[in-house]
C-alpha cells in the first residue's frame, strides 16, 4: 500500500511563477506537453502571456507529466499550480498514488512547528508568499529551511532565495493595486503599523522614475497582421462581438488612463523638409560600415532625438509625485513603440546615448525583430525615459501621442511624402514629414519642449548637424 508521504514525494507541482515586474497573473497561451510526456529539467512546457510580454516557462525538474491543471486560454494567478509531474515513474500506478485510499487510523506523532517558507523558488522568479497567519516556527528551525531554500534556488539557476515579507494591506487596497497594475512590494506605506493605504497606491500609480513603462497609445514601427488568436469569431448575424480585456490590452488601457489623467500633456507640431535625410539614408545603405544592419529614416530620427536631448538634457527627466521631486536622468533608454499581434509594446534601447550609428542600427533591428516574434522580455520594456512612435509606416501624417507613465516625452513621426515646398526661393517637390512632440507640462515648459522639437527638425533638414552638434 502506498502511503500519503510516498505519494506526495512522488508527485511534484510547478506553480505559476512571477515572471518579472511584480505581475500577479498570466494567461496560458499554449501547452507544449501533454499528460504522459517525459520532461527534463529546463524544458519549456508552456507559453504564457502577462500584461507585458509572452514568456516561455521551463520546468525545474525531470519526470513524466501527470496532469495539466489549466486549459489553454485560462488566466492563472501567480502561485497557483499549473502542472503536476510524476518524478518517480515506474513506481506503481500513478493515479492510485495521486489519490490513495484512506489508511487505517494510527496515532500520529506530535507535529513540530514548520519553518517559515517565504516565497518558494522556481526557475523563473518566485511564487507568491505563504500566508502570514501560519504559526511562527522556532528560531532554530529557520536556518535549515533558509539553507534548503538557498540550495534549491542555486540548483534552479536563480541564486540563493531571499525570504520576503508580504506587504500589509487590506483586501480593497490589494484589489485597487491589482486593477492599477501596482506591485504592493514597491509601495511605500504611510498607514499606522506599516499598512499600505489607498492613497499610497494612488501615489505609486503616478509617474515615477522606478516605474516600468507600458505600451504607448499610438501604434508604430512594426506593422503586423491583425490579431487572430485571442479575438472570438463573430457569430453570423450578430450585431456585436465582445472581446475580453486582458493581457497586453488591459495593461495598455490602465496605463493610458493613468497617464492621460495624471500628466498634463502638451503636444507641439512641426513640418520639415527631410530630403537631405533621405539622401543620407540612401548613402548609408551602401556604406561598408553599415553592412549587415538595417538603415532607414527611423535610425536617423532616433539619432537626431538623442542629439536634441544632449543639447537640452532637462527634457530627459521624470516627475516623482511621492517625493515631490523632478528626477533628471543622465542616461537615455530610448523606447520604440511597436505594434505586434498581441498588442502595442514599447521596448527600449538601454543607454542609447552612448551608441554609435552602427550600434544604434543593430539595436533597433534586434528590438524590432524580437517584438515581431513576440519574445520581448519585461526587462526590455522597463526603465524607458523617452519614446518614438512611428505612425508614418501606416501612411498617417501625424498624431497626438500619450506619454508612457514615468516618461517625460514621446515623439510621433508622420509619413514622409513628396510635397510642393519652397526651396531656395522656388517651389519644388521635396520629401516632407510632420513631427509631433508630446511632453509632461509639469516638468517641461513650452520653451524647452519647443527647443527639443526644433532641434530634431533642424537635424533632419540638415543631417550634417549630427556631426556639428554631437
Amino acid at each position: 500500500m502506498t502511503t500519503m508521504t510516498e505519494a506526495s514525494a512522488r508527485f511534484r507541482e510547478f506553480k505559476m511563477p512571477d515572471v518579472g515586474e511584480g505581475l500577479t497573473e498570466a494567461e496560458i497561451l499554449k501547452w507544449y506537453v501533454q499528460p504522459g510526456d517525459t520532461v527534463t529539467d529546463g524544458q519549456v512546457v508552456c507559453e504564457v502571456e502577462t500584461a507585458k510580454a509572452a514568456v516561455e516557462l521551463p520546468i525545474p525538474f525531470d519526470g513524466v507529466v501527470h496532469e495539466l491543471c489549466f486549459a489553454e486560454g485560462t488566466t492563472v494567478d501567480v502561485g497557483q499550480v499549473i502542472i503536476a509531474v510524476d518524478v518517480a515513474p515506474g513506481s506503481g500506478d500513478a493515479a492510485a498514488q495521486a489519490a490513495p485510499a484512506p489508511a487505517a487510523a494510527e496515532p500520529e506523532p506530535a507535529a513540530e512547528p514548520e519553518a517559515p517558507k517565504g516565497r518558494q523558488p522556481v526557475l523563473v522568479g518566485y511564487g507568491v508568499a505563504e500566508s502570514s497567519t501560519k504559526r511562527r516556527a522556532r528560531k532554530g528551525a529557520e536556518r535549515p529551511a533558509a539553507a534548503a531554500a538557498a540550495i534549491q534556488g542555486e540548483l534552479n539557476g536563480r541564486g540563493p532565495a531571499v525570504p520576503e515579507s508580504r506587504p500589509l494591506a487590506k483586501p480593497p487596497v490589494r484589489k485597487l493595486a491589482k486593477d492599477l497594475g501596482i506591485d504592493l512590494a514597491t509601495v511605500v506605506p504611510t498607514g499606522e503599523g506599516g499598512i499600505i493605504t489607498r492613497e499610497d497606491v494612488h501615489a505609486a500609480a503616478m509617474p515615477a522614475p522606478a516605474q516600468a513603462p507600458v505600451p504607448a497609445p499610438v501604434p508604430a514601427t512594426v506593422p503586423e497582421p491583425a490579431v487572430t488568436a485571442t479575438v472570438p469569431a463573430a457569430v453570423p448575424g450578430a450585431r456585436e462581438t465582445r472581446i475580453p480585456v486582458k493581457g497586453v490590452r488591459k495593461a495598455i488601457a490602465q496605463a493610458m488612463v493613468g497617464s492621460a489623467f495624471t500628466a498634463p500633456h502638451v503636444t507641439e507640431f512641426v513640418t520639415v523638409d527631410v530630403t537631405r535625410t533621405m539622401k543620407l539614408v540612401a548613402e548609408l545603405k551602401d556604406d561598408k560600415d553599415m553592412a549587415g544592419v538595417r538603415v532607414n529614416p527611423l535610425l536617423i530620427i532616433a539619432k537626431a532625438l538623442l542629439v536634441a536631448i544632449k543639447r537640452n538634457p532637462e527634457i530627459n527627466a521624470a516627475w516623482d509625485e511621492a517625493n515631490q521631486e523632478i528626477v533628471q536622468k543622465h542616461y537615455v533608454n530610448l523606447g520604440i513603440a511597436a505594434a505586434t499581434p498581441r498588442g502595442l509594446i514599447v521596448p527600449n534601447i538601454k543607454d542609447a546615448q552612448d551608441k554609435t550609428l552602427p550600434q544604434l542600427a543593430a539595436a533597433l533591428g534586434e528590438l524590432v525583430a524580437t517584438a515581431r516574434d513576440g519574445r520581448t522580455s519585461p526587462a526590455a520594456m522597463a526603465g524607458g525615459t523617452v519614446t518614438i512612435t512611428n505612425v508614418g509606416v501606416f501612411g498617417v501624417d501625424t498624431g497626438t501621442p500619450i506619454l508612457n507613465p514615468g516618461e517625460s516625452a514621446i515623439l510621433a513621426v508622420g509619413a514622409i511624402k513628396l510635397q510642393p515646398w519652397v526651396h531656395k526661393g522656388k517651389v519644388k517637390p521635396r520629401q516632407v514629414t510632420t513631427l509631433a512632440l508630446s511632453f509632461d507640462h509639469r516638468l517641461i515648459d513650452g520653451e524647452l519642449g519647443s527647443k527639443v522639437l526644433a532641434d530634431v527638425a533642424a537635424i533632419l533638414e540638415q543631417p550634417k548637424r549630427l556631426i556639428t552638434w554631437a
